[in-house]
């Protein structure tokens, strides 16, 4: 039974080699036959793929000779037409060139004609100079002057003219001027006057104290004359003791240390009690008093002008100036006026109102240390106002209020013509006697000065100089410059409130008697 089953399993083996062998030499079979195929297949394709390629060179060959054809024509077209256009060119330009030697022939022609007519032109010279000679001699002959003496003449006769049209010209610009100005400046400067009322209070440098009664003379006297020698050392004032009944005069150039020391006595007065001990002890209480006088007063200027943000300081010394007079004038009335002015004729003519009100309220600051430091009260009140910090427009007004420096915006001539009209109201300043005729006479001295001046006479106290001219020596062209040059000279040689007419007189009068 074993032999028969290792028998099968062989056999089976066998059979199974067989059939694999088999199997393989037919799969290698058809492989090959596919192989063949393929290989047949990619043979065709080669060759139709050499024969299309062959195609297309021929087409791409025909193609690129056509485009040369087609280019080398459009080429050979293109240099035509450039030879012709060139061709075209040519003549043109022979043509010109033709043009251009008949034009020189033409412009030769021309200046042989022209020298011509220059040897002429020479010839006619010479003879008209020639004529000249001639008839400057004849006419020196005639009038019996030479030529320089008939061109002094001429020039002089010039002279005459061109000074008298001059004159003339300057007094219609002036008129002109004058009436423009006044016509819109009358609105202006009244309208503001008329909307700014403002008291005036003329300042003396003494002060009258009241006195219960004549034996208090005595008390202030004190024994051995102590108290009114502590009184007036601790206030620097001098007290005048007289025979006015029942009145003490207290006498300094300082306005500050006179109220002090007036405020000292009426205090001792009412107090009853006078020492020298008791009299320091009031000084020190009146100095304080005035020192808050003082801050009060630019306080309240500061408010009835309605300007804010000013520097303590600066109000401080504006409070100061109420102690302070400018020919009689109180400083800080004054400043507050021109705060004022300035501020209505700023919004007459559409200008900044508080910026104008500033301006005008600072423009004397420099007034309040002038009797302390060096210097004009314009430096002065400039260098405060730089000090602290105020606007350069400012600061331009205060230097410029009085014509030291040129005023660089409208604000600062407002301030100057406000100034002005608060000095030269009716009242507001005066002058001691002593100015008020030095300043005549230099009005006069000024005016007899000038050539042709037969008299002069400074009138209405000072505001007008008129001047008697001779008038074979001025003419009316004369009068005009002269009136010109004595303002200017007293502008720069006086100081005085307000403004002074110059009028020029020139009078012929013939006087004759009958017998």
């Amino acid at each position: 039974m074993l032999p028969y089953i290792i028998t099968a399993v062989v056999s089976i083996i066998i059979t199974a080699l067989i059939v694999w062998f088999a199997a393989a030499s037919y799969e290698k079979k058809s492989a090959n036959s596919k192989i063949g195929n393929a290989e047949e297949k990619a043979r065709g394709i080669i060759d139709e793929a050499v024969k299309t390629a062959e195609e297309k060179k021929r087409e791409s060959m025909l193609e690129i000779k056509e485009e040369s054809i087609k280019a080398k024509n459009d080429l050979d077209k293109e240099i035509k037409e450039r030879r012709n256009e060139i061709s075209r060119n040519e003549r043109r330009i022979v043509q010109k060139e033709e043009n251009v030697d008949k034009k020189l022939e033409a412009i030769e022609k021309r200046e042989a004609g022209f020298a011509v007519k220059e040897e002429e032109l020479k010839k006619q010279k010479i003879e008209i100079s020639k004529l000249n000679e001639q008839r400057l001699q004849e006419l020196e002959r005639i009038s019996g002057l030479t030529s320089e003496q008939a061109k002094e003449y001429l020039l002089k006769t010039i002279e005459e003219d061109v000074k008298l049209d001059t004159a003339k010209m300057i007094k219609e610009m002036e008129n002109k001027a004058k009436e423009e100005a006044n016509r819109k400046a009358k609105d202006y400067v009244v309208t503001a006057i008329q909307k700014c009322a403002a008291d005036h209070v003329s300042e003396t440098t003494i002060s009258v104290v009241s006195l219960p009664n004549d034996e208090m003379k005595g008390r202030i006297i004190g024994r051995e004359g102590r108290n009114i020698r502590t009184l007036e050392t601790m206030t620097g004032v001098d007290l005048i003791i007289d025979d006015t009944p029942e009145a003490v005069i207290l006498s300094s150039f300082d306005p500050i240390r006179r109220e002090v020391a007036r405020i000292a006595l009426e205090k001792l007065i009412v107090d009853g009690r006078i020492h020298p001990a008791r009299i320091e002890e009031m000084v020190e209480k009146a100095q304080k008093e005035v020192d808050n006088m003082i801050r009060e007063e630019g306080e309240a200027a500061t408010l009835e002008v309605g300007i804010h943000g000013i520097h303590p300081e600066l109000v401080r010394l504006l409070g100061k100036m109420k102690f302070r007079t400018s020919y009689g004038q109180n400083a800080l009335k004054h400043s507050i006026e021109v705060a004022q002015l300035t501020g209505l004729l700023a919004a007459e003519i559409g200008e900044d109102v508080r910026m104008a009100k500033r301006a005008g309220l600072l423009h004397d600051i420099g007034k309040a240390v002038d009797h302390e430091m060096e210097g004009s009260h314009i430096q002065l009140g400039a260098e405060l106002c730089k000090k602290y910090k105020e606007s350069p427009l400012v600061i331009n007004a205060v230097e410029s209020h009085h014509g030291d420096v040129e005023p660089e915006s409208l604000i600062a001539c407002l301030v100057q013509a406000a100034d002005t009209i608060s000095a030269a109201r009716p009242g507001a300043r005066r002058e001691t006697l002593e100015t008020y005729s030095n300043r005549l006479q230099q009005l006069e001295d000024i005016t007899n000065g000038y050539k042709g001046v037969e008299k002069s006479f400074a009138i209405q106290a000072g505001r007008e100089i008129r001047i008697m001219v001779v008038p074979e020596q001025v003419s009316d062209a004369d009068m005009v410059i002269m009136a010109r040059d004595i303002s200017k000279q007293i502008e720069s040689e006086l100081e005085y409130p307000g403004q002074i007419k110059v009028n020029v007189i020139r009078e012929s009068r013939i006087v004759d008697y009958a017998k």
